[in-house]
């Protein structure tokens, strides 16, 4: 077994803004993994700031070697299977990304190399996926432009970043298009990204809930159980967990978190919350509980959404889950994945750069 690495820079076609800051390059990195004849691919994505594993690039890079060179070597005496080995997984535990770029490459590498990874009505190109619309953070002239070109593309769920400019704004720009739509026509969820400090957070919700909004993404920074669980038990209306589960990677944890904040929703990035296999795991003791989730992508290229879509096509989940970033970059790898009126799609026949 063999890993080859490729560092893949990839270039927004504009910059896009988040409570966080605004991003004009993000960084993640291809590995193939080769044995014999076959080959199979896998992305490493992170977002600084945001992935806890990221220090430096330096830093970074060096672990993906080591873990590459750790991969070749759980291999050495035997044949590739399908599942990532328990001795990897346990080491690069607090690497959620590497974790998944190796399962991916391995389902991918079990498959014979094509863009195959699951085996699913949505991978063999007979189910379309509803996604959202989104709509980045900017001044109010762009967000409003963005939300016609969702509405105009046919999204009938819109996303909208807030808490980077003036929440009044902010709230307007809703306003103003719950006037033109009502919740049966467009629903709409909102995406604080931890924007609002624990304090202001009960107003900031309380003027929100007359707008019908199907949401509200991680409202406070993450680490607040009491205050997130407060607010999970008195707003109308209803928080997903996002931010909140990164740095969560025990069952035990989990089911913690779970079982004290009860959120109405968890939202699961695989390159930030445990890779395929711990993503699967959260999805298992959410429904138990009777928690839904939905999958959005952590900024991946065209390969890691690939994955990502094939992973929530194994699900008969109606949600629209958020996999609609593939048109973000300048320089995005081909794909077969199209985006028609809202929903997401495999093209078994011919690639595309978007």
């Amino acid at each position: 077994m063999q890993v080859h690495i490729q560092h893949l820079p990839l270039i927004f076609k504009r910059p896009v803004g988040t409570s966080r800051g605004v991003m004009n390059v993000k960084n993640s990195w291809v590995i193939e993994v080769q044995h014999d004849n076959f080959k199979g691919k896998g992305e490493i994505s992170i977002i600084e700031g945001l992935s806890p594993e990221y220090v430096s690039f330096a830093q970074f890079e060096q672990t993906i070697h080591e873990a590459s060179d750790f991969f070749e070597s759980c291999f050495s005496d035997e044949h590739p299977k399908r599942n990532l080995p328990l001795a990897f997984r346990e080491r690069y535990l607090l690497y959620p990304s590497i974790i998944f770029a190796f399962e991916c490459a391995l389902l991918n590498l079990f498959h014979g190399g094509t863009d195959l990874l699951f085996d699913n009505s949505f991978s063999r190109g007979n189910r379309a996926i509803p996604i959202n619309g989104l709509v980045w953070m900017g001044d109010e002239t762009f967000m409003q432009e963005q939300i016609e070109e969702k509405i105009y593309q046919g999204f009938t769920t819109i996303k909208m970043k807030v808490g980077a400019i003036d929440f009044s704004t902010e709230l307007k720009i809703l306003t103003s298009i719950r006037k033109k739509y009502s919740k049966n026509e467009i629903t709409l969820r909102v995406d604080a990204n931890g924007a609002f400090s624990a304090n202001e957070a009960d107003s900031i919700l309380e003027k929100l809930e007359s707008l019908d909004l199907h949401s509200i993404e991680q409202p406070i920074q993450p680490g607040q159980w009491d205050k997130m669980r407060n607010l999970c038990l008195n707003s109308t209306l209803k928080i997903a967990l996002d931010e909140e589960l990164i740095g969560i990677h025990t069952k035990e944890e989990k089911i913690k978190l779970l079982e004290y904040i009860r959120p109405p929703f968890i939202i699961l990035k695989p390159s930030l919350h445990g890779g395929i296999s711990g993503t699967q795991e959260w999805i298992l003791l959410a429904e138990e509980r009777g928690i839904a989730w939905w999958m959005t992508s952590a900024l991946e290229s065209n390969i890691g959404l690939n994955a990502i879509c094939q992973l929530a096509g194994e699900y008969n989940n109606e949600l629209p889950q958020g996999l609609g970033t593939g048109s973000l970059y300048e320089n995005n790898t081909p794909t077969k994945l199209i985006v028609e009126k809202g929903f997401i799609i495999i093209n078994t026949q011919h690639y595309s750069n978007k």
